[in-house]
């Protein structure tokens, strides 16, 4: 299967057309260009890591209070959205 289509403006990463610019950021200087939660130092991959092990959504923003519950569900939402519209 073919990776999706990274594209990096100004800082942010969209995911082919993903809308997440303002959830998810990535600057050089942020370890080391990993795409994190904007305005904190937490990998977004992390949610799904949490979600994957059987943790819920409160459990990992109770682990990583600079990311708020609306930039998570932001993130889950439009990764749901960008999957059903995946060619089966």
């Amino acid at each position: 299967m073919a990776q999706p289509k990274v594209v990096i403006l100004r800082g942010t990463w969209l995911i082919a057309g993903m809308k997440t610019k303002s959830v998810v950021l990535v600057d050089p200087e942020i370890l080391g260009g990993t795409p994190c939660f904007a305005g904190t130092r937490v990998p977004a991959r992390i949610l799904f890591e949490y979600l994957e092990g059987g943790d819920s959504l409160d459990e990992f923003l109770a682990d990583f209070p600079t990311v708020s519950r609306a930039q998570a569900v932001a993130l889950l939402t439009e990764a749901s959205e960008r999957l059903a519209l995946a060619p089966a």
